[in-house]
Order: structure tokens, then C-alpha cells, then sequence
């Protein structure tokens, strides 16, 4: 029985496809095997590990397998939504990640700018080099660092203030819950600037060199250069960090508040990561915790997603 004329069209349009598909994987065969064993990674403990989410489900008990565990639903995340301990340290990773965002974006924007001014390429340099050596610190060293500065017996910090008349007596900063949140976002600048500033110095060194040399002709000064034209110049790359870092509003730290923290300022200074730990680890409620985690990730994933979209709406750069 002859095959119809359309049947014998479409046969004609795939078997070509084919080919094609089986000539780039021919051609790209060195590639896709060099990938594999990065595929093999990400699979194993990117992917294979979502298995365990099932634990904020149940009433995990490490003892039993898993067909003897109790499913208990949604349970674990009502408690979270209704439990005081979890919404204060909501309120407190949200909090020190805002201050983190903001104070990080606007320090490294402008130390960006400014250092692009500098004419002097050995100065230039050097400051830079000295600006980002403290990324490369542990948060221990530099926890350690901050609360020797800002201890009362001789601490730089409080020497300073007095000398100046600020102060009369010297301040408990690690003791006083209404600084905690500070004394976060200036360690987190202190120690991220300078390496924050690198991606930015990049963008800037794109900029075409002819709009300064037209902006200086028609009378512009250095502050109208770098108002109209670097910040703009650097407003795509901005916009897709600042989309990436919504990601992370729920990625507070934990290091610098679990040494900075004391029983004093526990209730502004424990985030999430400090909640999963403290039932996770020291209680054993491996369900509540794992509940927890679920919901950072969940709402990191909204919030790339909206913030996404909101980019594309006003017909600017997106990362998706």
C-alpha cells in the first residue's frame, strides 16, 4: 500500500532534522563528554539530595526506615507560620539581608566609581589590592577582628569615639540589641567591598572612552560624567546582580551572627540558618528544620521569578 503524499512530506522534513541532530552531537561529542562528569556531580548532590525534603512531611525519626515513618502533611510548616520563635527570626534574616543588600550595592558602587577616577594607576592598584584582601578572611578571623574593635576594654572603636567627644563612656556594642544589625551590615561591607567592586570596575572599563571625551568637550565636569554616563554605563549589570541577590534576601549569615550572638541580643541576632541548626542538630527535630529550609528556597526561587518579571516589564535586563 503506497504511503500518502503528506506522510511521505513529513518523513522528508524529520529525516533531514535527525541528521542534523546527529551530526552537531557528533561534532560536539568532545564537549558533551567533558560535561558529563559535571552532570554526574550536579545530579548527585544538587538533585538526588531533594529526596530528603520528605522529611518535612513526616514525623522523622532517624531510627526508623523510611516506609515506617509517620506522614504528619503539612504539620511541621503550620507550626513554623505559627510559632514565635520562627516569625522573630524571620523578621531578623530579612532584616540583617536587607541591610546586607543595600549597604553592599551602594559601598561597592560607589568605591567603583570613585576608584575609576583615580588617575594614579600604582595608587589605583594598591588600593584596590588592599580593598578586597579581606574576602579572602574567614568569618572567624574577622568576627574576631570586629569584636576586638568594639570591645569596651581598649577597643579602637570606643578609643576613637572618646577622643572625639562622641562619647563619655565606652559603649557595649555586642551587648546593645539595637546596634546588632549594624555591626552586621558594616562587617559584611568592611569585608565584601572591595571584591563586590570587581564586577563593576569590569563594566566600566566597557564603557566606550568616546562619550567621556564628547561629555568633556560640551563643558561636563567629573560628578556629570559619572552621573550620566559610568552610572548608567554599569545599570544592565546592576540590575541582574541586584535580581540575583533577591535570591538570597533569606541568606542572612550565620557565622557572623552565631559568634557575634550572646544570650543578650539572641532575639535580634538568630536567623534562620541559627533556627535550623538549634532544632536540627541540637533538639533532633529533623522535620521542622528541613521545613524551614524548604521555605528559604521556595521563596529565593519566587522572589529571582518576580523580580524576573519586573525587569522584563520595564524593558530592562534579566537573568532568566
Amino acid at each position: 500500500m503506497a504511503k500518502p503524499v503528506d506522510t511521505i512530506a513529513v518523513e522528508a522534513a524529520v529525516q533531514p532534522k535527525k541528521a542534523r541532530k546527529s551530526r552537531r552531537f557528533k561534532n560536539q561529542g568532545q564537549l558533551m563528554w567533558m560535561s558529563l562528569p559535571v552532570l554526574i556531580y550536579v545530579m548527585l548532590f544538587s538533585y538526588y539530595p531533594i529526596w530528603g525534603w520528605t522529611m518535612a512531611f513526616q514525623n522523622y525519626r532517624p531510627a526508623k526506615s523510611f516506609g515506617q515513618q509517620e506522614w504528619v502533611g503539612l504539620k511541621q510548616f503550620k507550626f513554623l507560620f505559627t510559632d514565635d520563635g520562627f516569625l522573630r527570626v524571620l523578621r531578623n534574616t530579612i532584616g540583617m539581608s536587607a541591610i546586607n543588600m543595600v549597604l553592599g550595592f551602594v559601598t561597592a558602587i560607589i568605591f567603583a566609581i570613585l576608584l575609576n577616577e583615580v588617575k594614579n594607576k600604582l595608587f589605583k592598584r594598591s588600593i584596590q589590592t588592599i580593598s578586597y584582601l579581606p574576602h579572602f578572611l574567614s568569618w572567624i578571623i574577622v568576627t574576631g577582628i570586629v569584636a576586638t574593635s568594639l570591645s569596651v576594654d581598649g577597643g579602637i572603636v570606643n578609643v576613637v569615639l572618646m577622643k572625639l567627644g562622641f562619647i563619655r563612656e565606652p559603649i557595649m556594642w555586642l551587648s546593645e540589641p539595637k546596634y546588632f544589625w549594624g555591626i552586621v551590615g558594616a562587617s559584611h561591607v568592611w569585608k565584601e567591598v572591595g571584591w563586590n567592586a570587581i564586577i563593576y570596575l569590569a563594566a566600566i572599563t566597557s564603557i566606550d572612552p568616546s562619550l567621556y571625551e564628547a561629555a568633556e568637550i560640551d563643558g561636563a565636569n567629573r560628578y556629570h560624567k559619572m552621573w550620566y554616563i559610568t552610572l548608567p554605563g554599569i545599570k544592565s549589570i546592576v540590575i541582574i546582580l541586584l535580581i540575583m541577590n533577591l535570591g538570597w534576601i533569606l541568606e542572612a549569615g550565620f557565622e557572623v551572627q552565631y559568634l557575634l550572638g550572646n544570650g543578650v541580643v539572641v532575639d535580634w541576632s538568630e536567623t534562620i540558618d541559627i533556627f535550623v541548626l538549634k532544632y536540627g542538630l541540637k533538639q533532633g527535630n529533623y522535620s521542622l528544620a528541613t521545613a524551614a529550609g524548604i521555605f528559604k528556597t521556595v521563596v529565593s526561587i519566587t522572589l529571582i521569578y518576580a523580580a524576573n518579571t519586573i525587569a522584563k516589564r520595564f524593558g530592562e535586563e534579566r537573568l532568566i
